[in-house]
């Protein structure tokens, strides 16, 4: 079975096709035309569509002109899933956050995992042995953080980060730039480790999963064993179509 998975982000496109459970071709930052060219050269049997940007109708509606089997538009509140959703209020889950849910208790059945999604926003997300969809945290991403500072103030610039993810970051600026970034930098890798020692203080053999654009820079800052899956999200919603198809 070849599948679609289309997910809509804040910031960028992206799409996954997949041979049974083998991704075949990833790619981000896709316009509409490019995607139905995906689409056509691809021949999915079925897609799923996710969004938290836009509302998923017109995607999915262009989806069904060139899909022949079902197109699944994914509503964390609404659509069944392959494990048990406990967050208080589905309907203002995202619907990223809860793919990558999908996406890693897959890849690590029976686990207690925490996905750490650094995209726009930094997203924390435990699912409970592998079977249990908890909830997590929300704060700035990287490129906001920086952002917030320049906006809100009179006087700071709008700084870039390095260049390269793994490049050291100093402890000590020397300058309003190199202090901004050691402000924003530094200081959002220590807030992750310090929630992941939260996190693995309270659940036992914890599991870790980064995803997101910000995820390298991460990895390079933080220690212990993690897992680095850029493509969880489209990995979830693949597993969320199959868990559909199979019903």
């Amino acid at each position: 079975m070849r599948t679609l998975a289309l997910d809509i982000g804040n910031t960028a496109v992206k799409y996954g096709c997949f041979e049974r459970d083998e991704l075949l071709e990833y790619a981000s930052g896709q316009t509409p035309a490019q995607v139905r060219a995906a689409v056509l050269r691809l021949q999915p049997e079925h897609a799923v569509v996710a969004s938290v940007a836009e509302p998923t109708a017109g995607w999915a509606a262009e989806l069904r002109l060139l899909v022949p089997g079902r197109v699944l538009e994914f509503m964390p509140a609404t659509t069944p899933l392959p494990l048990a959703n406990a967050y208080a209020t589905p309907q203002t889950l995202g619907a990223d956050r809860l793919a990558a849910a999908v996406g890693a208790a897959w890849l690590l059945p029976g686990r207690n995992v925490v996905v750490v999604d650094a995209g726009t926003a930094i997203k924390f997300d435990l699912v409970e042995g592998g079977q249990v969809f908890r909830g997590g945290s929300i704060a700035p991403g990287l490129a906001m953080r920086f952002k917030a500072l320049h906006t809100f103030t009179g006087r700071l610039p709008l700084v870039a980060p390095p260049p390269a993810a793994t490049a050291e970051v100093p402890l000590i600026g020397t300058d309003t730039e190199s202090a901004i970034r050691s402000g924003v930098l530094n200081g959002a890798a220590a807030e992750v480790a310090g929630l992941l020692a939260g996190y693995a203080a309270r659940y036992p053999q914890l599991a870790v999963v980064l995803a997101g654009g910000d995820a390298p820079f991460f990895r390079a800052h933080l220690k212990g064993p993690i897992f680095v899956v850029p493509e969880l999200v489209l990995i979830g919603l693949h597993r969320i179509l199959a868990h559909h198809v199979a019903t």
